[in-house]
């Protein structure tokens, strides 16, 4: 019997125990600031269902969840749902309180926000992953969570019986079904082979320009002449450091062999209000209608802010290819590669 069907199962028999006790709700007395909201407590949320949810802007996986995000608050408020959304910063420039005011702005984020910059919340909760949410009912007690993508049907179902034991009347028990675009668009899981990619020799894997001896101070890149399927390199003059690739002169380009429908590069301008266009290629030739939404059919795109950029879409049958983004000026910080 799948989860789902057991879920339904149990909400059909009345049977609360299919939602366990996991301890009580951590407070937010930790967060930095607060946005869309005066700042809140878990004591005072008492009477209400609380979905917590651990974000930060440029994370495409919680990017793809968003759309569920937006409708649940949307369909449950006035039934007694606060969606608490957690921003707790994974890259320096995600900590920035402007940054992350005007990407909920754009990213139509209008439930409450609790701004995370110092990792307090995030701890409070022992909280490890972006995104992860977490279900307190009206007594102030977590009685669900899940970490990662999908389940949607799952944690909708939680909410709703959570709802229903709260005393919420005519909880509508049908499931959203929410629209998306661009980044939001729920990956094609069935022929993703390749794994987000941090290019900081922090975390980096798959790179075929990688030394030691060159970490932290600008270096001549040859790039490599041919790359297996998620190997990486790199060309022109870089700085490698612990958090990001960082461009030295124009023309340094970046090549990943990848295996998936979507290629998206979170990177930033080294210099607040700097302008760094660049252009995409994809086997060697402009992407054309295999762009993504933050390129034209040619492959040119600008770097003008700290975000997550999709560069590739592809409408082909998924194979093995070569994506290769080349920086017409210097002053790129490239951070990681995800796919989808």
């Amino acid at each position: 019997m799948s989860g789902i069907v057991r879920s339904i199962a149990h909400r059909l028999a009345g049977d609360a125990q299919a939602l366990p006790d996991e301890g009580r709700l951590p407070s937010f007395d930790r967060a930095t600031a607060w946005l869309n909201s005066p700042p809140l407590t878990a004591a005072g949320l008492r009477g209400r269902v609380v979905l917590v949810d651990f974000w930060t802007y440029t994370c495409v996986n919680w990017l793809r969840t968003l759309p569920y995000l937006r409708a649940w608050h949307e369909k449950y408020a006035a039934a007694g749902l606060t969606v608490v959304g957690v921003h707790t910063p994974e890259f320096g420039f995600e900590g920035e309180l402007d940054n992350v005011t005007a990407h909920a702005r754009a990213l139509g984020v209008e439930y409450p926000i609790a701004v995370d910059t110092a990792y307090g919340v995030w701890d409070d909760f022992a909280n490890h992953y972006w995104p992860a949410l977490y279900l307190a009912d009206a007594d102030g007690r977590l009685r669900f969570h899940h970490f990662g993508e999908g389940e949607y049907a799952m944690t909708e179902m939680a909410i709703q019986q959570l709802l229903v034991e709260a005393g919420a009347k005519n909880v509508d028990l049908g499931l959203v079904m929410p629209d998306a675009a661009g980044l939001e668009v729920a990956a094609d899981w069935a022929t993703l082979r390749s794994p987000e990619t941090y290019l900081g020799y922090g975390q980096s894997s798959g790179s075929l320009s990688e030394d030691a001896a060159f970490y932290n101070r600008p270096h001549l890149y040859s790039g490599a002449d041919r790359l297996g399927r998620n190997a990486w390199s790199l060309t022109g003059e870089w700085t490698v450091a612990r958090h990001a690739a960082l461009l030295d002169e124009p023309g340094g380009r970046i090549s990943f062999a990848f295996h998936a429908r979507d290629v998206n590069l979170v990177m930033a301008p080294r210099a607040e209000g700097a302008v760094v266009p660049f252009r995409v290629l994809l086997d060697g030739r402009p992407p054309e209608r295999s762009q993504g939404t933050d390129v034209d059919g040619t492959g040119s795109g600008v770097l003008d802010s700290p975000n997550t950029y999709q560069l590739i879409r592809q409408l082909d049958p998924i194979v093995d290819r070569v994506f290769e983004i080349e920086f017409l000026e210097r002053g790129a910080e490239a951070y990681c590669f995800t796919f989808g």
